[in-house]
């Protein structure tokens, strides 16, 4: 089972999701989708530092950054977090940790819903002084419970970002040809650009071979 959430304090809206337990996290951190540079496109994790909480995740939209998210997003996000931990939600002054998800580690050591990380320069840390009621009221409205085939979902995606890269290299292929035969083009008007200067009628009308014997006479 996993929870959706909509944060609307950004246009378009934040898509947040979250399983619910540690044994649906697992599933999230194993069909996660790859971070794509060419689409901007990762999965912000969101989690209590040092407490257990649940895993909240935001999938960011073309063109955001993880490490430059909106403050009342990250917010969202964080409160989101709090309010979601059983541990967390009862106490003041607790630090929120997130990272992309292409940064969560994961090994045959860890326990059911545990995560390392494979970089710690890329996880960053907000401070939540208290709950504000107002942000998780507002966001428990949107709440929206489903059972996702969460590989079929990824798969789906990895598809989808094949075709586009794929429509992109037929893309780039046909603007080098163009390219190549404007060059082409430009070279040959070039090379030829004084032919028509050096025609058979050209150059006779500008000899002195087949002029009339009084030419010089008309001339002056």
């Amino acid at each position: 089972m996993v929870y959706y959430f909509t944060s609307n304090v950004v246009e378009p809206a934040g898509f947040v999701y979250v399983g619910k337990d540690k044994f649906e996290n697992e599933d999230l951190i194993k069909f996660g989708w790859e971070e794509d540079v060419w689409y901007e496109i990762s999965f912000p994790v969101f989690h209590v530092d040092k407490l257990s909480s649940a895993h909240i995740y935001l999938r960011m939209t073309e063109g955001q950054q993880w490490d430059s998210l909106p403050e009342d997003l990250v917010m969202d996000l964080a409160q989101l977090t709090k309010a979601n931990s059983i541990e967390g939600n009862k106490k003041d002054n607790i630090t929120i940790i997130y990272t992309p998800w292409s940064n969560l580690k994961k090994d045959g050591s860890m326990e059911v819903g545990q995560v390392g990380f494979h970089d710690q320069r890329k996880v960053k840390r907000i401070l939540v002084p208290q709950r504000e009621n107002p942000i998780v009221n507002r966001l428990n409205k949107t709440k929206v419970e489903k059972k996702p085939d969460l590989k079929q979902e990824r798969d789906d995606r990895l598809r989808e970002l094949r075709k586009r890269d794929q429509a992109a290299q037929v893309q780039r292929r046909k603007e080098e040809a163009k390219q190549a035969q404007e060059w082409k083009e430009k070279k040959w008007q070039k090379d030829h650009a004084y032919d028509e200067l050096f025609t058979e009628d050209n150059m006779a009308a500008s000899s002195n071979q087949d002029r009339d014997e009084n030419w010089e006479d008309d001339f002056m």
